[in-house]
């Protein structure tokens, strides 16, 4: 039987620099998981007080009542308000284990995302943008993805601006404005634990927040109408006169109960509409107070980046800071969900009660609405840095890449991985496409590695141009527009066949290249796994060397992995090809063969193939001709 063996884990895998991490991580969780248990033994005491108290009360009170004695009476009373209290502290200790065991599952996901486990992983994300192939290609959303490693925003912002950032390349000053950043939030795990604590806290009850942005920003619905606001302060006024007139003594008649109809009137033909224009903003207020705390913790953090200053600069309008403006709406809210009281109609029959919430929050609405995208948006930028700053972290060996501005473009990067395999098993190669004018051919056998490197490509592009560290020892790259055509799928629905669906990917790289070119702000980097294999060979050689000519007019850059050995030999692609290759090697034991991959980019065209020793692996019959063949 043929063994197939794979790297040991760190056998010829650069050292990562993950023990400080993971050692930091393993130390901070034993102390908040002791704190975690030690608040747990106390509730679990607590909780028996509480039933003794509680036990107790209900004894001396039904004694009371056997026996008449006011004592009793007494004692029961005290109990329960000893059991009150007892609550309320038991409540307080439940708070504290629930806030050590948030910690402990913040640290514990640190090593999970070092250990690439994906399966306990949580995946949180923002809904997947359609159509996406180049996400799809390098794994940057969804399950075992980038996204998925950067796994430490909260937020519905703090998601959607992470997955913008790596689906949209930022230009060079604001991926070095990010670098900056990132580089000051990596060590400070405190902050970054409390960020992601607060966001945390959200849990279920995170809105849909384009809802509440939509209505800070448009025009009051009760400040249009002067004569509606006067008129319910008017008849509340009137409705509480006539009360004291009556209990005075004043008048002999309930002149209040005319102020009720009519207040019935008012709630029967606008209070609805006042309601729905409160609902438009009203939410959990786990909600509200979750962005006043996350707002705070920014403001009050001592930051000497200019990046992070600048984002705490946006959590300031007229003079006060945003948690300020959050915490008033807050209590705003507060006075909202009395609606949902059971002796909430009588109040709104005397009050008005629903008229005066309005009022005061479109005064809010008017003072702070229209800053509310702004600081979401900074919040949503500071999660998506504070995510980038805990791979930053955890990989320290990891480089923060040099973009280039002048000179040839073209991709260098020393010691580059694949970002999303695990560092025990990773296995690390120089790899250069360009200048302009040529392009890296990478050939070997199957499963040697080729399309491995090719997204080990694509990902440290990506990360570069969100701003965050790159898996390479050093990086350098000018500003780059990537295209890719990797993992194409037939579809039945569509009515569009394997090969069809190549030939419209591949088009759209070619588009891409033409328009990158005629916008002359960016390099077009070109990723082609396979290129054209689900044709003929003869017509897929003819199709391949044109599009690959055509790109390298174009001036973009880019790396093709194939099968076919003889791509580079062609006249037109010879001297622009930079061959590469993969190999394997076999021995022969008492098991049968044994194949053997080390991972290592060599120079030059690949000189061994494998599907045969592949066929024989998987134990799929062969003929004596074909298994010689093999040997």
């Amino acid at each position: 039987m043929t063994q197939y063996v794979a790297p040991q884990p760190g056998q010829n895998a650069a050292p990562d620099g993950i023990d400080a991490p993971v050692t930091a991580y393993e130390a901070r969780g034993q102390v908040f998981a002791a704190q975690r248990d030690h608040y747990a033994a106390r509730s679990a005491r607590m909780a028996n007080v509480n039933l003794a108290l509680f036990t107790g009360a209900l004894i001396c009170l039904g004694i009371g009542v056997w026996q008449g004695e006011a004592l009793w009476y007494l004692g029961a009373g005290l109990l329960a308000l000893g059991f009150v209290a007892a609550y309320a502290y038991h409540t307080a200790i439940d708070r504290h284990h629930h806030h050590f065991n948030e910690l402990w599952t913040i640290t514990n996901e640190g090593l999970l995302r070092i250990r690439r486990d994906w399966q306990a992983l949580p995946l949180r994300q923002a809904p997947e943008p359609p159509d996406m192939a180049l996400a799809a290609d390098l794994d940057l959303l969804g399950h075992a993805s980038l996204q998925h490693l950067l796994n430490t925003a909260y937020t519905p912002i703090g998601q959607i601006t992470l997955q913008r950032w790596l689906l949209q390349p930022a230009a060079p000053p604001v991926v070095r404005a990010r670098q900056g950043a990132v580089q000051q939030l990596a060590p400070l795990l405190d902050f970054r634990d409390q960020l992601a604590l607060r966001g945390r806290s959200m849990g279920t009850a995170q809105t849909n927040y384009e809802r509440f942005l939509d209505w800070s920003e448009d025009a009051g619905w009760l400040s249009a109408r002067p004569w509606l606001v006067w008129l319910s302060r008017f008849l509340t006024l009137l409705t509480f006169a006539a009360i004291g007139l009556q209990i005075a003594g004043l008048t002999p008649y309930p002149l209040w109960v005319g102020c009720i109809v009519v207040n019935l009137l008012l709630v029967l033909t606008i209070g609805g509409r006042v309601d729905e224009v409160i609902d438009r903003v009203a939410a959990r207020q786990i909600v509200f107070r979750t962005y006043t705390d996350l707002f705070q913790l920014i403001s009050a953090q001592p930051f000497t980046d200019p990046e992070l200053q600048r984002l705490q600069a946006r959590l300031t309008a007229q003079g006060q800071r945003a948690d300020h403006h959050m915490r008033r709406l807050t209590r705003i809210m507060a006075l909202a969900e009395l609606r949902h009281f059971m002796f909430y109609l009588p109040i709104q029959l005397m009050t008005l009660w629903n008229f005066h919430v309005l009022w005061l929050l479109e005064r809010w609405q008017a003072t702070a609405g229209c800053h509310v995208r702004d600081w979401l948006a900074a919040l949503g930028e500071l999660e998506a840095l504070s995510a980038l700053a805990a791979l930053a972290h955890d990989h320290p060996s990891w480089t923060f890449p040099t973009l280039q501005t002048a000179g040839q473009p073209c991709y260098s990067a020393r010691s580059l991985g694949h970002a999303l395999l695990p560092p025990a098993s990773r296995v690390d190669n120089d790899v250069r496409i360009g200048p302009p004018g040529t392009f890296l051919l990478v050939t070997g056998s199957n499963m040697s590695g080729k399309s491995t490197l090719l997204r080990a490509v694509g990902l440290s592009v990506v990360l570069a141009q969100a701003g965050g560290p790159v898996c390479a020892g050093d990086l350098q790259l000018p500003p780059i527009t990537l295209a890719t055509s990797m993992r194409v799928q037939d579809s039945l629905e569509r009515g569009v066949s394997y090969f069809m669906a190549e030939i419209q990917r591949l088009k759209a790289v070619v588009d891409l290249a033409e328009q990158t070119r005629a916008a002359g702000q960016r390099t077009l980097l070109y990723l082609l796994d396979e290129i054209l294999h689900g044709t003929n060979t003869g017509e897929r050689q003819i199709a391949a060397r044109r599009i690959i000519r055509h790109l390298l007019n174009q001036g973009a850059l880019g790396a093709v992995s194939t099968h076919d050995l003889a791509l580079g030999d062609a006249p037109e692609l010879a001297a622009a090809a930079q061959l590469v290759h993969f190999t394997e090697t076999f021995a022969r034991g008492p098991e049968g063969p044994v194949m053997h991959f080390d991972y290592r980019l060599r120079p030059g065209i690949a000189t061994s193939t494998n599907a045969l020793k592949l066929m024989e692996l998987v134990g799929l019959p062969l003929d004596a001709d074909t298994a010689a063949a093999s040997r």
